[in-house]
Order: C-alpha cells, then structure tokens, then sequence
C-alpha cells in the first residue's frame, strides 16, 4: 500500500539515501531538511528516477516551520502514515579534547582545549535540542495524523551511543540515549491509537559531519577512526544503504506486531567488550 512518508534531516547522505529507498518501494516521501535547497535537490534525485518526492524546508526545533511543512506535505500528498525523525548531530561545544581528565589538563590554557569542565552548557543544550527536542517537536506535529488509523509508524534514529557512550562527546550520547528512551516510552502511549515506534540505532557511517574525524585528507583512518575499525568486528565502517533492510521492514506491514525496540546496526561495535 502506497503511503505517505515524511523524512527530517533529509537532505543528509544517511536519510537521502533512505528516502530514495522508500520512494522506490512506492511510497511518496516529503523531504524535510533546514536547508532547503538540499531538501529539494534529494527530491529531484528521486523524481528522476520515477519517485514521487518533495523537498520542503522545516526546522525541528521550530513549531511554526513544521505546522506550516505539515500543511504543505498534506496539500500534495495527503496525510502523514509514517514519520522518521532523522534530524540530529553533534557540536564541538559540547566534546571535551580528550576522552580521560588527566590532573594537569587543568592547567593547560591553549585556546580551544575543553576538559569536562570547559563545556559550554550552550553548546550541550544545543545538542539535546537537536537530537530529542528535535524528534519530540516533529512526532507532536505529524503524528496527529496518525492517530486511530491503520498501518502507521514512527521510526527514530537513535545511536549505538545510547548503548556505549564514546569517549570525548557526553552529549551527543545522552542525548541519543534520551531518544532511545523516548522511543520506548511513546511506544507504549501511542499504542493504544494504532502507532507504532521504534529506532534505529547505527553504528559509525562515514557522513560529512564525521568524515574528517574519522579519516584524513588521502582517505587514510585517523587514530580515533582506528579505535573504531579495531573495535568494530566486522571491521569496517557502514554504509548508508546498510540502514535500508532494517528501515524497510520497521516501516512495512511485515512489522505490524514490533513497537518500542531499538536496533543497532553497527557491525557488533555494541556487542564487542573488546577481549
């Protein structure tokens, strides 16, 4: 059955590549992204492949832009079945240098080294926003279409994070880790009104907002990019169209009985004690 799919942080490589997925299974996928022109040009990249997708601009943290994408996606689509909160991110503000305090780090003064004690409560604020108040903001607004209608569902994307916290970015990990809990508990209020709720949880995808993090400029891994394959068992990073299995059977009928379950996909990193 044709549905209506709506994709926050859509214009990104993870959720692009999901959106193009679900537009080939038939669906009609509305493509939320802050950046407008990134939303529209992962919309043509579907029209041209016979899809039917739009790109519209909203910002998750805003409720006032979502009403007014909702609007739009129902004037051209119609009403929302499934939604996939897909907007999130980190912020240096809120990474700390080094992931173990050392007693003489308090005492080194160069300009841009964070211990714990330098994060930017701003910049960990922004991060919780992003992630949860992003995926709380959306599911308020779109899920009101769902309610009491049949086959809908709401797909989070959490992180591996939520299971083992990295080292160096306590908020991106607490607030992937208040999504994960999220998912369960609206899993449980929404499921009296026939919603569905669940997530993904992936692993270490190389995106642009990671890629120099994790590799150098002639494609070689850093130390931290390493640290992951080392620890990763399959020994190697995710793709993005590792993600579309897993999104497809969530979102399909074939899942009609799962709600509240977090699923990593991360290569037995979360599994791994590293012995």
């Amino acid at each position: 059955m044709k549905k209506t799919i709506v994709i926050t942080g859509a214009g990104g490589v993870l959720c692009s590549t999901l959106a193009e997925a679900l537009a080939m299974e038939g669906h009609k996928v509305a493509l939320l992204d802050l950046n407008k022109e990134s939303a529209i040009a992962a919309a043509k990249n579907i029209k041209d492949k016979g899809g039917e997708a739009i790109g519209v601009e909203a910002n998750v943290l805003d409720e006032a832009s979502l009403r007014q994408a909702k609007q739009e996606v129902n004037n051209v689509f119609g009403k929302c079945d499934i939604l996939l909160n897909g907007a999130g991110g980190n912020h240096p503000l809120g990474t700390t240098s080094d992931p173990f305090l050392q007693e003489d780090d308090l005492k080194i003064k160069v300009e841009g080294f964070k211990t714990f004690f330098d994060l930017d409560p701003d910049g960990i604020q922004f991060v919780f926003n992003l992630n949860f108040i992003g995926t709380l903001l959306p599911t308020q607004i779109f899920a009101q279409d769902m309610v009491g209608r049949n086959n809908c569902s709401i797909l989070n994307i959490s992180s591996m994070n939520a299971f083992k916290p990295l080292t160096k970015i306590p908020a991106y990990s607490g607030a992937k880790a208040a999504v994960s809990n999220f998912t369960q508990w609206l899993a449980v209020h929404f499921s009296k009104v026939n919603i569905r709720v669940n997530a993904l949880a992936p692993g270490f995808f190389l995106t642009e907002q990671n890629r120099t993090l994790l590799t150098n400029g002639d494609g070689s891994l850093t130390s931290r990019g390493n640290q992951i394959i080392e620890r990763t068992p399959m020994g190697k990073f995710g793709k993005p169209e590792d993600l579309i299995g897993t999104t497809l059977w969530l979102c399909g009928e074939e899942a009609s009985f799962v709600t509240g379950i977090v699923v990593p996909i991360d290569g037995g990193f979360s599994a791994y004690s590293g012995i």
